[in-house]
């Protein structure tokens, strides 16, 4: 397993460098992987970000929600966990246009619940998304993971470019890959 809150010393050749673009629209490097606080472990685990992982792993932990909690032959979260995980929780049926201001994110917020840690897609009408029913997340790299149970179909997108809403990759990636879906 590569996920944790800071990268061991063994693992370090492979840590990626985090990039910032600036108005001049050129790259400059803010976190050397040779120098990186992430080589580290940190005074405080937060599970509101600094956790490092790799593809492989998120394709692990997607493919676990997909199987409904289960990965392996093995139960990670009961379904009915995974259910209340990826209901919406805003009160009275409402999205995130009603309950927060999009300042810090490149997509919208209408058709757009909250859950247990993920945000879901509750009308591809109200949204602009295709995937009703998916759920996804993103991290401040610009990392973008998106599940949709109902065509078993994981989306995992790794770059190391801040801030996350430098480009709109979540805005377009979905549209991207629904659209590339052959029935």
């Amino acid at each position: 397993h590569d996920t944790g809150f800071y990268v061991p010393e063994a693992k370090a050749a492979r840590f990626a460098a985090n990039y910032q673009r600036g108005p001049d629209k050129t790259l400059s490097l803010i976190d050397d992987p040779r120098t990186s606080g992430y080589l580290k472990p940190p005074v405080f685990e937060s599970g509101g970000g600094g956790l490092v992982s790799t593809s492989q792993d998120y394709l692990n932990f997607c493919q676990m929600l997909i199987q409904e909690g289960s990965w392996r032959d093995q139960r990670i979260l009961s379904r009915r966990t995974l259910a209340l995980m990826t209901q919406n929780h805003l009160g009275g049926h409402r999205d995130l246009t009603q309950m927060a201001k999009g300042s810090f994110s490149e997509t919208a917020y209408e058709g757009i619940g909250f859950g247990l840690g993920f945000a879901m897609n509750l009308s591809e009408v109200a949204s602009g998304q295709i995937g009703a029913g998916d759920f996804y997340w993103g991290g401040a790299a610009s990392t973008i993971f998106s599940v949709d149970p109902s065509e078993e179909l994981a989306i995992i997108f790794m770059t190391q470019l801040m801030p996350s809403s430098t480009f709109n990759f979540r805005g377009q990636l979905k549209n991207i890959v629904y659209g590339a879906i052959d029935d």
